[in-house]
């Protein structure tokens, strides 16, 4: 080791130091990684072998040296193979780290479609739901009212929440980019009058949203089977699945929507 060297440790910048903060941490890692009772039985193992090692080195075994030695080098590939699993699991922890999100990033359209598709399976199968899109204001008021989900927005994942009788599928769901950011979330109940009795509490809360936010409000009716949208105060009523990524992509169907009061606009 050459003098700079040297006092670079003894010195150490700020290289150095974010270098020992990413190994502490990914030495974390692995150790929370790797824990449990089969784990302290293999390295309980090695700790033998390299006793037994170090034993027949001061001893001057050759024969039983060499195998030992044998053993150490190939034994990297059995652990390999042991932690298989492990290692797995550590890489789709990686994957799902909020820094990679940027290297799989959904586009708009492609999170229209499968909240389409989500919607369209829901409304098919009788299954209530409400699902409401950020726009510009953010949601986090009535994001803390449900439960974090934090996951990539797809259509299996919606029929999942909504599925009857599941923990989250008496609430809102609400979505921020290709994200759905939490669930079972409570929306306020618009206090205007609806005209219409068929119009329940779904789409009296995506009425109470869109009136409080800028928000796009996807209400799949469990009594009709149809879906509607609710945007500023309007309601579109029993669109089509085309309709529906019309609205989704800013685009307004013909037919008018209706005011808050069951009226058209």
């Amino acid at each position: 080791m050459t003098p700079d060297e040297q006092l670079r440790l003894l010195h150490p910048g700020w290289r150095e130091v974010v270098q020992v903060l990413i190994i502490a941490v990914a030495l974390y890692r692995l150790f929370r990684l790797f824990h449990g009772p089969r784990t302290l039985q293999i390295v309980t193992a090695l700790a033998v072998l390299l006793a037994a090692y170090g034993a027949a080195w001061l001893l001057d075994l050759r024969l039983l040296t060499f195998l030992l030695r044998f053993a150490f080098e190939y034994g990297a590939i059995a652990l390999l193979v042991v932690f298989a699993p492990e290692l797995r699991a550590a890489l789709a922890q990686l994957g799902q780290a909020p820094f990679a999100r940027v290297f799989h990033h959904m586009e708009p359209r492609e999170v229209a479609e499968e909240i389409v598709d989500g919607v369209e399976r829901l409304s098919r199968s009788g299954i209530g739901a409400i699902v409401a899109i950020e726009r510009v204001v953010p949601l986090d008021q009535w994001a803390e009212s449900g439960s974090p989900v934090e996951a990539k927005v797809s259509a299996d994942l919606l029929l999942t929440i909504f599925t009857p009788y599941s923990p989250l599928h008496d609430g809102a769901v609400l979505v921020r980019g290709d994200l759905i950011i939490a669930a079972g979330c409570i929306l306020p109940l618009s206090q205007k009058p609806l005209s219409d009795r068929a119009l329940g509490t779904r789409h009296r809360a995506a009425l109470g949203l869109s009136d409080e936010s800028d928000a796009l409000v996807i209400v799949v009716s469990e009594e009709r089977s149809t879906m509607s949208v609710a945007d500023r105060g309007r309601l579109w009523r029993d669109l089509a699945p085309a309709e529906l990524r019309e609205l989704l992509a800013g685009r307004l169907p013909a037919r008018p929507p209706l005011t808050s009061a069951g009226a058209p606009v």
